[in-house]
């Protein structure tokens, strides 16, 4: 009987019968009442909903489900949120656990960090991670953490053939990279004051140097892309007059070639025209209103050596200012094709910043999130090793960025080799940045990541700038309790000998056992074969001339 009911009158269509009744209703109540006129109003246009419901071609479930359809839509749309408030777990990291969060928005307030009743991780899980304390504490001078760039770390001289004259005293915790048009006019200006206040970087990101980044005078590290923003002839290629006028700028403290990012390596892009407004203009240097290309690959040089040469260049040009490039490690061998460039030209750039695959300010298809290039921890592992087996780390300094919000993540990149760290989401985080995952449709809740005027005024500059110094002197503070608690005087000091891991319920190691450091100069040898097969099968087949592996 009711299968019979049902083919008659399908159940599905039931919440449009309810709004037909309720017409009706409401139609005899006005008539015979003279009262009913809002119900009236509301259900002929849930009927009216309906009929357009059945008609429509494009939506399977509203022509099934009639009016009710909707709210399959409203459920989807709010369900980030409602996981987010209402079901996720505090240590559920997706991208970023609520705990991580948490953190950043209380150190960003300057509210107490502080949490009773032990700790809600489970240490016992495999890959818990842990630095060993000392019985033996230290008391460091100062929480302001800073190593220079620019200078041979044995020798104190300067660190490349192509002379570095401006070497630049740079804090152990800096922002990343973030676009003027990924981000907002105030986000801007709040991350370069909070700079400003701090003394420590802001990556400009490939988006070149806008007029927000100028307005507080916060020390920059100018991002050159393959667009060559800020740097560009008409036709999209490297142009050096402009380029050394903008280098000239006392603000910017460093020059960062970007071959490829965490978040969508060897992938290109482009800004819509209608996106690139009258600001981003100007500041990249294309025209208004025409889609903004940005390559997946560089013109300025195709081989490695080519590569040094355009580094040397850049140097040159800027006036000695520090010069490296960042990667998100993907073949080997190419990797190792820009060392043994360095050995043939004698050219070593001044830093290289090692970005994780796990980084993510930038949208990027799905594939190229999950799937493609190597996680921070491995890519640093292979940049720090390798210098270390030619020779030359002590030359170059190394940054990296990828998931950095806390002190410990800090100390177990600096373990890992890195001489600093950079955040990105960690500050987006301190300027309100609730992790809604809206950042490339231009509806950021908070105003963040928006070219909508209106809701950029939900950022207050002033308000935000503080939190941004907040966030990063109270990491810092963490950081040098954790230095001193372990016995030492400067990150710098933390290897992979103090960081521990466990690898089952019952076994442990410490990092060193498990990413044991390449010996130094071992790549200089004749006879690799004892060492790690990337190097011992890549590192000979790979070219200065080339980035091309090359097949005996």
């Amino acid at each position: 009987m009711l299968e019979y009911l049902n083919t008659v009158y399908p159940i599905r269509y039931t919440a449009m019968g309810l709004c037909v009744m309720g017409l009706l209703l409401s139609l005899f109540s006005l008539v015979a009442l003279h009262t009913g006129l809002l119900p009236l109003l509301v259900f002929g246009g849930l009927v009216g909903l309906g009929i357009f419901d059945l008609r429509q071609t494009k939506k399977s479930v509203l022509r099934n489900y009639p009016v009710i359809g909707h709210m399959r839509y409203m459920l989807e749309y709010v369900r980030p949120e409602i996981r987010q408030y209402f079901i996720e777990a505090d240590n559920d990291a997706n991208p970023f656990s609520r705990a991580q969060r948490s953190l950043v928005y209380q150190r960003a307030k300057s509210d107490i960090d502080k949490r009773p009743f032990g700790t809600q991780l489970d240490v016992l899980a495999e890959g818990y991670e842990w630095i060993n304390h000392s019985v033996a504490p230290t008391v460091t001078p100062s929480h302001d953490f800073r190593t220079t760039i620019g200078l041979d770390s044995r020798t104190g001289l300067q660190a490349s053939s192509s002379s570095c004259t401006q070497p630049y005293s740079a804090s152990v915790f800096s922002i990343s990279a973030m676009s003027f048009g990924a981000l907002s006019a105030n986000a801007i200006l709040a991350l370069n004051q909070g700079a400003k206040q701090g003394h420590f970087a802001h990556d400009t990101g490939e988006g070149s140097i806008s007029v927000h980044h100028k307005t507080h005078g916060g020390d920059l590290v100018w991002e050159i892309g393959s667009g060559y923003f800020g740097c560009r002839n008409d036709d999209g290629s490297f142009n050096p007059e402009r380029f050394a006028a903008n280098a000239a700028n006392p603000q910017v403290k460093m020059i960062e070639l970007k071959l490829s990012q965490g978040a969508k390596p060897g992938h290109g892009g482009v800004l819509p025209g209608p996106k690139v407004s009258a600001e981003i203009a100007e500041a990249r240097g294309v025209p208004e209103g025409v889609d903004c290309v940005s390559p997946s690959s560089h013109s300025a040089f195709s081989t490695p050596v080519e590569m040094m040469l355009f580094i040397a260049r850049l140097r040159e040009l800027s006036g000695g200012k520090p010069t490296g490039f960042k990667l998100c490690i993907g073949h080997p061998w190419e990797w190792f094709a820009m060392v043994k460039a360095m050995q043939t030209t004698g050219i070593t750039p001044d830093f290289i910043v090692v970005d994780g695959a796990e980084g993510g300010t930038g949208a990027a298809p799905l594939e190229f999130t999950d799937h493609v290039g190597a996680p921070l921890q491995e890519g640093l592992q292979l940049v720090h090793n390798t210098l270390r087996g030619v020779g030359l780390r002590s030359r170059i300094r190394l940054g990296c960025a990828g998931k950095v919000v806390s002190a410990f993540d800090i100390a177990r990149m600096m373990a890992l080799g890195a001489d600093w760290c950079n955040s990105a989401r960690g500050f987006m985080f301190a300027l309100g940045c609730l992790q809604a995952q809206a950042c490339h449709t231009g509806h950021c809740p908070t105003g963040v990541t928006t070219q909508d005027p209106v809701r950029q005024q939900a950022l207050i500059v002033p308000d935000k700038a503080v939190r941004v110094f907040n966030f990063h002197q109270n990491t810092l503070k963490a950081l040098k309790e954790m230095v001193q608690a372990a016995g030492l005087m400067h990150p710098g000091d933390i290897t992979a000998h103090h960081i521990v891991r466990r690898v089952n319920e019952t076994g442990v190691k410490l990092l060193v056992s498990i990413m044991p450091p390449l010996p130094l100069d071992a790549l200089l040898d004749r006879d690799i074969s004892a060492l790690p097969n990337v190097y011992k099968f890549y590192w000979p087949r790979a070219s200065a001339d080339s980035f091309t592996l090359q097949i005996e």
